[in-house]
């Protein structure tokens, strides 16, 4: 299980339900709001728009030179996907506070992008993390439906429907009280294409994906999944992983491995902000 493809970590990831900045612009109805902000609260840099007030896309920060800073984001995907309640109610575990603990035990600052179902089925959860400064709360859609056709069989938002989806979730992170929340969206499985970032152009957000795939979604050898990360990581790497025992048992296990292995190569882990404003 050391090498594993790409797509088939993304349809992981997918069937989961659970992988030159500017100053951000002026909030809009649909751009989140925290119960954190004041007016001397610095804002998250954002990405200017892209073509015609498209959606702009963040993969990793730009690779410098031989001596390039030795940041790296880990970010987790709190997945729930809308139609899962039944699950839950049956004791299926889509959360993982033994991964946000250990986190938070080694000092670790993260991104965590947050579907709006995840924070309705765990607001005690979500208000902890979003109340934590070490972490970020990011947007996940609040369905986890894809925003393209052909996504690793899931369902599919309409096109009309996106940027309400998007707004949704920041509404359900209003209602559980999460604070720290950004202006950053990652599409469910990774899928996007220009329509969808067209679509987007209402909700203010910039969309961050990554390029390093951890391989945690499904997986059972922790190992295997510390190993891959390993051996993506490069000065500015995004790295993708889960928070959701049920689709990514072994995630906990792995971060062990990979924190204190990294800060060993001298590398200093920031959220998806910082990495960002670099």
């Amino acid at each position: 299980m050391t090498t594993l493809t790409v797509a088939g970590v993304l349809l992981g990831g997918a069937l989961a339900g659970c992988g030159g900045a500017s100053p951000a612009p002026p909030p809009s109805p649909s751009a989140p709001a925290t119960a954190s902000a004041s007016p001397a609260a610095k804002k998250p840099p954002t990405m200017a728009p892209g073509p015609a007030g498209r959606t702009p896309v963040f993969p990793r920060r730009a690779a410098g030179g031989g001596g390039a800073e030795k940041v790296v984001a880990l970010t987790f995907d709190a997945d729930m996907t809308a139609d899962q309640g039944p699950r839950a109610k049956a004791g299926e575990r889509f959360d993982n506070p033994e991964l946000i603990a250990l986190l938070r035990r080694l000092k670790v600052p993260s991104t965590v992008f947050m579907t709006g179902r995840w924070a309705e089925e765990y607001p005690a959860q979500a208000k902890g993390i979003g109340a934590d400064d070490l972490f970020e709360v990011a947007n996940h859609s609040y369905s986890h439906y894809a925003f393209t056709a052909d996504c690793y069989g899931l369902p599919v938002v309409g096109k009309d429907a996106m940027a309400r989806d998007v707004e949704r979730a920041f509404s359900a992170f209003r209602q559980a009280g999460v604070r720290n929340v950004v202006p950053y969206f990652r599409f469910p499985g990774g899928c996007y294409d220009d329509a969808a970032l067209r679509a987007l152009t209402p909700a203010n957000v910039t969309a961050v994906q990554w390029d390093v795939v951890s391989g945690d979604a499904f997986a059972t050898d922790a190992g295997a999944v510390a190993e891959q990360v390993l051996d993506g990581v490069r000065p500015g790497s995004l790295v993708v992983m889960h928070c959701t025992r049920s689709a990514a048992p072994v995630t906990g296990e792995a971060i062990g491995r990979i924190v204190p292995e990294l800060r060993k190569r001298g590398y200093r882990f920031v959220k998806v902000s910082e990495l960002m404003e670099g």
